[in-house]
């Protein structure tokens, strides 16, 4: 017969080598908060986009300009009016948005350009926004990932990149300062932002809030 106190104690022992294998499992499992180094948006699940930004956009008429710096395409457009979303001109904006190295067209999400929209009012610009990077189809990232760890050792692409979505852009204000823009969409608190002193853009996009630097 073993002793009542001995099976007690056994028991306690059990439960807690199976608590902490249970523990190990769940943190194993679970994803790894970004590094400066990592890619940010690879860290996180879809359940998480869009946060309610802490300013909504101005009421009004909504209007966006866009120079794409690739193909050196512009537009002017009311995206918003009359409380709601104009179709035509959201079609337009897709448009110039394409991955323009594959022509793909895909829809670039309204929450995004809400975002830019409020941006503008906040700092006062009256530029049309450089676009650097909108929508990226998934050949288009890859190879955008393979070429970024060529020059900085480790890739700065990720990948599940919120670009593959049109959730994501790669944008500045040609009159507003780069510090200046990065910390207005800080403080909108209306998703992720990325600071690239280097290649001179901010990049926005409507997933969690968190912010990084790259180059």
């Amino acid at each position: 017969m073993i002793p009542r106190r001995s099976l007690l104690s056994a028991g306690l022992v059990g439960l807690a080598t199976s608590a902490a294998a249970t523990a190990r499992a769940q943190e194993a499992a679970a994803p790894d908060a970004p590094g400066p180094r990592d890619d940010p948006e690879d860290a996180y699940p879809d359940f998480l986009l869009s946060p309610i930004p802490v300013t909504p956009p101005p009421p009004g008429p909504r209007r966006l300009k866009f120079h794409h710096l690739h193909t050196a395409e512009d537009l002017d457009v009311v995206y918003w009016d009359d409380g709601k979303y104009v179709w035509d001109s959201l079609q337009a904006v897709n448009r110039l948005l394409r991955d323009f190295r594959s022509l793909e067209v895909h829809p670039v999400d309204v929450r995004l350009l809400d975002i830019l929209f409020t941006l503008q009012s906040l700092t006062g610009s009256k530029e049309p926004y450089r676009i650097i990077s909108a929508f990226r189809s998934p050949a288009t990232n890859e190879m955008l990932s393979g070429q970024s760890a060529v020059t900085n050792g480790a890739t700065q692409v990720a990948k599940k990149s919120l670009h593959m979505e049109g959730k994501a852009m790669d944008v500045r204000l040609n009159d507003v300062s780069l510090t200046g823009f990065r910390d207005a969409a800080l403080a909108l608190q209306g998703g992720g932002v990325g600071y690239y002193a280097d290649s001179a853009f901010v990049h926005v996009d409507i997933g969690p809030v968190r912010t990084w630097q790259g180059t």
